[in-house]
């Protein structure tokens, strides 16, 4: 028997939708070589990740490892699988490997953080393979909401591993390559091992519609709108921004893409030929010129990004453009859960401005993930030994594993931080790795561990109060102590100033401490931080956050 061992370890996105982070790896009992496929991002909101700006998988345990990495493949150019690289480059130092699409994209992203362009390789699609240790990697093609997307077929000493990506069977895609039955099928020759598979709509249990059927409701839509007509959608979604831009022009209105995120998109798309034929546009400074009922505004703020374009129409203004009664506002995607509340505010925003807001619509929007009929196909294509969910919560990951096996295939459930070895005939865990989260906030990364963001959560929930106290160089008080608040209520049930109470009793506090409290900074600090929060808790029913700042006079 081999003491070698082929290992699947997910870091992110096994568990979740949003921060995929796979490792696969080969030898020895923890001198296996490594690589990781894909590497993303998961976006915060004010609930749970106040003041964030993303969410990063945490690659400790692959950081520590980075001397057995022997390369990094990016499946597309989505955010939760591609927009951690950059931020990671430093700690993991691997090459990237990517398709022409995901790779201009990947290099841009590197070139915004000082690193090296040239650690970003490109790559042709199957059969073309890269050799890296003793990995063997192909990109195949398929089909999903963004072009040049590609599962992997991860060939190794122990078998063969297909992992997913993110896909649709969608033979019309509009851009980029159709869903290639026969080239599927194809792979299952040799056997494979494993199938590391997409979870996503694993509830949705009617076949997938292609992104071709959404052009006639679309144009229809536009050609009867009145006024201007917005729409957004995902920026990465270029097959729908040419739907859209080809139904304003053949509604005979002038078409202006808004936000940078479109641009970018729309324009490393023509750099890397997935993208021809693109109606002419027109300029923002152009647009504000063209009577509203010519005109077609495609925006970012698909997901109610409060700095989008979008929100900022809603909000008044953008560019010099307004929305007013009789105009049209669609949404051409899908509300991604958690994101539920942006969306609404922004619709009734345009409510309130007599723009009519059409959201939810299936008749001009499609998901760019197999619905169950796709993955029961995609399931009998292939013929694995075992199938492993990926990229879903754990409810889609559980589904998965029983709709596996309700078709004759062994499923695996394996969530973040769980190592499977895949030799031999029965895959087990191996072991269990810490995973976790990193939040990139502001310019700095700190753990979710680090308290940071559970006490920007406990000041936002309860307020925050600083206590001020003054002692002489006897250790006797210099004038009573004296109070600073945030986010609190002015007056509570004595209807006097809430800051003159908390004064009072700390002043009463402080007359009756003795010399051990008062010689000692840490005794003095918690019985001001317990004076304070009772008072508060008295008076307005909160127990705040409280810093005490001593000062202590010298002679």
């Amino acid at each position: 028997m081999s003491s070698e061992r082929l290992i699947y370890l997910p870091l992110g996105g096994a568990g979740e939708i949003g921060m995929n982070a796979y490792v696969y790896g080969y030898g020895k009992p923890g001198k296996e070589r490594l690589i990781l496929v894909d590497l993303g991002v998961a976006f915060p909101d004010m609930d749970t990740t106040p003041g964030v700006d993303l969410i990063l998988p945490d690659i400790t345990w692959l950081a520590e490892r980075r001397d057995q990495l022997e390369a990094i493949f990016v499946t597309h150019a989505h955010e939760d699988h591609i927009g951690a690289v950059a931020h990671s480059y430093d700690r993991l130092g691997a090459p990237v490997y990517a398709r022409a699409f995901t790779a201009n994209l990947a290099r841009r992203k590197m070139a915004e953080f000082g690193h090296p362009e040239k650690a970003v390789k490109t790559v042709s699609p199957w059969p073309e393979v890269t050799q890296v240790g003793p990995f063997s990697v192909g990109f195949v093609p398929t089909s999903h909401s963004i072009p040049e997307s590609s599962g992997l077929v991860i060939d190794t000493p122990a078998g063969r591993v297909v992992h997913s990506g993110d896909f649709k069977i969608d033979t019309d895609p509009v851009v980029g390559e159709p869903f290639d039955r026969s080239l599927w099928a194809s792979l299952a020759e040799g056997g494979v091992k494993a199938l590391i598979c997409d979870s996503t709509n694993v509830f949705s249990l009617h076949p997938g519609r292609s992104e071709s059927s959404v052009g006639v409701p679309i144009t229809e839509l536009v050609a009867r709108s009145k006024g201007m007509f917005v729409c957004t959608t995902f920026a990465s979604n270029v097959a729908r921004l040419k739907t859209l831009a080809e139904a304003g022009v053949r509604a005979g209105r002038s078409v202006c893409l808004m936000g940078r995120a479109m641009q970018r998109m729309v324009e490393a798309a023509r750099e890397t030929g997935v993208l021809t034929g693109f109606p002419k546009t027109v300029s923002p400074e152009e647009a504000a010129t063209i009577p509203r009922e010519s005109l077609m505004l495609i925006v970012t703020g698909s997901q109610g990004e409060r700095r989008a374009a979008s929100a900022q129409l809603a909000n008044g203004k953008y560019n010099g453009l307004t929305m007013k009664e009789g105009d049209t506002f669609l949404f051409s995607s899908k509300t991604i859960p958690g994101n539920e509340r942006g969306v609404i505010r922004i619709i009734n925003q345009f409510s309130e401005l007599g723009v009519d807001v059409i959201e939810g619509d299936d008749h001009y929007h499609v998901s760019g993930h197999a619905n169950q009929p796709d993955l029961i196909e995609v399931h009998r294509l292939l013929q694995p030994q075992i199938l492993i969910p990926m990229h879903g919560e754990h409810r889609h990951l559980r589904a998965h594993v029983k709709l596996a096996s309700a078709n004759g295939i062994k499923g695996v459930l394996a969530v973040n931080g769980m190592m499977m070895d895949l030799s031999g005939n029965t895959p087990k865990v191996a072991e269990f790795v810490d995973t976790g989260r990193t939040y990139l906030d502001g310019s700095v990364k700190v753990g979710a561990m680090d308290g940071v963001v559970r006490d920007r959560i406990r000041m936002a929930l309860n307020g925050h109060v600083m206590v001020n106290v003054l002692l002489d160089e006897t250790d006797d008080p210099l004038g009573d102590p004296w109070v600073e608040t945030m986010g609190l209520a002015e007056t509570g049930r004595s209807h006097a100033p809430l800051i003159d109470v908390m004064e009072e009793d700390l002043a009463q506090f402080m007359g009756r401490a003795g010399a051990a409290t008062l010689t000692d900074d840490d005794k003095l600090e918690e019985g001001l931080r317990r004076v304070v929060r009772q008072t508060a808790q008295t008076e307005i029913g909160k127990r705040p956050e409280v810093t005490v700042v001593i000062s202590r006079l010298t002679a």
